[in-house]
């Protein structure tokens, strides 16, 4: 036996958690663990410790390091780093396993993964996904071996073309052949459309993926609903159609700002919304068979897909700058293309601007089997506006903080390509939805103001 690794009473003090897992006596149950452990991110196995932190000590230690590490090895393929040491004066075995590269390890027939203290057995969904991931393969690349060309819409095609088009960021001949172009574009592999070709541009994509539908819904309880509809298609058509939904059932109030027409400001903001919807059909887990949901309630509007966030990104991560992990990198791509995505990892600082300009609390994230994303009304409606009538206001709102970050990087006058590239968002996005509100409410002003479209204006902020 070796002497006690330093720190490991503290280790120990700290209880089981996604990467430690007590154990009195090593069997099956404890390769289950090593097995969970290699599986996510790695983990250690203390053997001869109870539940309760306390060291028991293990029968024959030194007979059992080898005999334990020749076990693991032949029932998982596994080789850990086994460590005797004592606490106490009892003998107790240290296994540690770090993340496996490939994955998913087995154990008689059966993977599992840690959910924080917890082991539990992999789905086939998960040892899908992570046999996928060994490859460097999104599901919505592969060949879907049912479907032909015959399966996709030229029609279809043809308006993505346009879009790409209009937004310029692969411009492609309008006369492109459907076949040349999906090629061109890697949506069709081995002679078959890809998974994401189907569900882009499809004819009846739900004949594929009868899962790959949204639920919209308003609901007056958890089982009080009042109306409900099933949006299908292919997934442009189903982000069109729940915008349709919400512009069909959202309230809307009018705000006279001095300006000849009212303003229109609805229920929610419908440009986050519009993120929200085309994140979740964007980047759910289409291995799952749940849908999307869309749930809007009297006080809130919930946005729910399956899967949760990809490993390696937490919920705190969303709000910082971050780097997009799509799960279906085609489909991402295509909608990149099509201007519905501005730039990848930068769609849940776009709905919390949309939010704080409304003058709404900051969308509320959290992401387990599936990722949910609410939007909450503000505690009271704005003062001086009602719905469906007229009144002067001029209450002040808070500055967002893609906002706050303009003012701070325009201390100096600066172009929009420059503020653009700062914020790490398109200049048409910048120029619509970013630039006006702050000019508008006087924080930002054009340093030529005769000539706001002018190739040489430049955004300074105002003094505060």
């Amino acid at each position: 036996m070796t002497g006690s690794p330093r720190g490991l009473p503290a280790f120990i003090r700290k209880g089981e958690s996604e990467t430690l897992e007590f154990k009195k006596s090593f069997g099956r149950e404890a390769i289950e663990v090593l097995c969970s452990f290699a599986n996510t991110s790695g983990g250690t196995v203390l053997v001869g410790v109870n539940d309760k932190g306390v060291a028991t000590g293990i029968p024959a230690p030194r007979k059992a390091l080898k005999d334990w590490s020749d076990q693991i090895a032949q029932a998982t393929g596994l080789h850990p780093s086994i460590v005797g040491t004592s606490i106490n004066g009892r003998p107790v075995v240290c296994i540690r396993v770090p993340g496996s590269r490939i994955k998913p390890v087995m154990f008689q027939g059966r993977a599992f993964k840690r959910s924080g203290s917890t082991t539990r057995q992999m789905s086939i969904e998960e040892i899908t996904r992570a046999a996928m991931d060994n490859v460097d393969v999104t599901w919505d690349e592969i060949p879907e071996v049912r479907a032909s060309m015959a399966d996709i819409s030229a029609a279809k095609v043809k308006a993505f073309i346009r879009m790409a088009n209009e937004k310029g960021r692969r411009p492609m001949p309008a006369r492109t052949p459907t076949a040349e172009l999906l090629q061109k574009l890697k949506l069709i592999r081995q002679g078959r459309p890809t998974r994401a070709a189907i569900l882009l541009f499809g004819k009846a994509p739900q004949s594929f993926y009868r899962q790959a539908l949204l639920k919209v819904g308003r609901f007056r309880s958890e089982t009080l609903i009042v109306d409900d509809r099933e949006i299908e298609g292919t997934v442009f058509e189903q982000i069109e159609g729940t915008m349709g939904y919400f512009r069909e059932k959202l309230d809307t109030r009018f705000v006279m700002t001095g300006r000849p027409q009212r303003d229109v400001v609805w229920e929610y903001p419908l440009e986050a919304l519009r993120e929200a919807v085309t994140n979740a059909v964007c980047h759910r887990d289409y291995l799952s068979n749940a849908h999307v949901q869309v749930r809007v309630y009297d006080r809130e509007l919930l946005v729910m897909n399956p899967g949760g966030l990809p490993a390696g990104l937490s919920v705190e991560a969303l709000k910082r700058s971050h780097h997009s992990i799509p799960r279906n990198r085609q489909i991402a791509e295509m909608l990149f293309y099509a201007g519905l995505i501005e730039q990848w990892g930068s769609g849940i600082e776009k709905m919390m601007g949309e939010c704080s300009a409304a003058g709404m609390p900051e969308p509320l994230f959290e992401s387990d089997m599936a990722f949910k994303l609410t939007f909450k009304k503000a505690a009271q409606e704005a003062p001086g506006a009602s719905h469906g009538t007229s009144h002067e206001t001029s209450h002040e709102r808070p500055m967002s903080s893609t906002e706050e970050r303009v003012l701070s990087f325009c201390k100096r006058p600066r172009s929009r390509e420059e503020i653009a590239v700062e914020l790490r968002l398109s200049p048409e996005y910048v120029r619509r939805h970013v630039l006006p509100g702050l000019i508008r409410a006087g924080k930002l002003e054009h340093t030529i103001p005769g000539k706001p479209q002018s190739r040489k204006q430049r955004y300074l902020a105002k003094p505060t």
